[in-house]
């Protein structure tokens, strides 16, 4: 198995339900927990790491990183790893809650329209095709110009309602498939009830579809809500990474040379972006079998290959 690349299993997970260990013993899907999980508790625990407000005057204007200010401070004087981590709270919230609000409305209704068909299908699909029509951002802007402020709770609950019409859609197509297999007709033929057979029997093939849309959601909704506050369309007196690079924007601070205002904020929202893609990797690769055997061919042809022998047969 060594000579695979093909690791046996630790002994402490073979305690843990087969899907939650094979996710932890997937090296995607761990890294992007870890790295989710540091952002998540850096925020959480942003008193504890720094003493000061992020609102308030910290230091004298452009100090460069150093040991009293670990990413310098901006040119009003306010401490940047302290609005880092407090911008976090709001920025993480906003993403994960429009993110996951979208996933849950898109396989509600998503599965509801494949299973039940008819004219639920029909009503359904009509609010999918009107969603998909609806440009989230664009809608954003202009209520932004009717209200005084579109501050981050506003973006959220936008992007939420209007961003699960992919995920709708791709979830009934798969459940149209999955109506038709053997084992949700032998369910319903035992007289299964319904709700049971769509949370039993669909949804847990439905977890890649999930997970990928909760993934997709999350990340347009932080860049949404990134880009808006960036020009200058959300509540510039809210403390998240967005408007932390709307600041540095409008103070010029790239071309004062004060990078340690740009660059903390977009290296939050990248590595938020890279955890959350690694982690719908490693779900895709656990739930789709043919991902996983397509992977396992590949290594034993490169070890054929690299014995000699001839690697035809697969």
């Amino acid at each position: 198995m060594a000579e695979l690349g093909l690791k046996s299993r630790p002994g402490w997970t073979s305690r843990l339900p087969p899907g939650l260990a094979a996710f932890v013993t997937n090296g995607k899907g761990m890294v992007g927990v870890v790295i989710l999980l540091a952002l998540i508790l850096t925020a959480l625990f942003a008193p504890l790491l720094t003493s000061y407000d992020p609102n308030r005057r910290a230091g004298k204007p452009h100090v460069q990183p150093g040991y009293e200010h670990v990413l310098g401070t901006t040119r009003m004087g306010k401490d940047a790893f302290t609005q880092l981590v407090y911008g976090g709270r709001v920025s993480l919230t906003v993403g994960i809650g429009a993110g996951l609000a979208a996933a849950m409305i898109g396989l509600a209704l998503g599965i509801s329209a494949g299973y039940f068909g008819g004219r639920t299908d029909d009503i359904i699909t009509f609010f999918v095709n009107v969603v998909l029509v609806l440009p989230g951002l664009p809608l954003i802007i202009v209520i932004a110009t009717m209200v005084e402020t579109a501050g981050p709770p506003v973006i959220g609950l936008v992007l939420a309602l209007t961003g699960w019409g992919w995920a709708a859609r791709t979830i009934r197509t798969q459940t149209l498939a999955l109506r038709a297999r053997e084992f949700v007709l032998a369910a319903e033929l035992m007289g299964e009830k319904k709700w049971r057979i769509i949370l039993i029997e669909i949804f847990p093939n439905m977890l890649s579809f999930v997970m990928g849309g909760f993934v997709l959601g999350t990340i347009a909704a932080i860049l949404a809500e990134a880009a808006l506050e960036f020009i200058g369309l959300g509540d510039p007196n809210s403390v998240t990474w967005g408007t932390m690079l709307y600041w540095a924007q409008k103070n010029l601070a790239l071309q004062s040379g004060a990078w340690w205002e740009i660059w903390p904020p977009c290296i939050a929202i990248m590595l938020t972006g890279a955890a959350l893609v690694l982690i719908n990797f490693a779900v895709d690769e656990i739930t789709n079998p043919q991902l996983k055997a397509s992977r396992k061919i590949g290594r034993i042809r490169r070890f054929l290959s690299r014995r000699g022998r001839s690697a035809d047969v697969f």
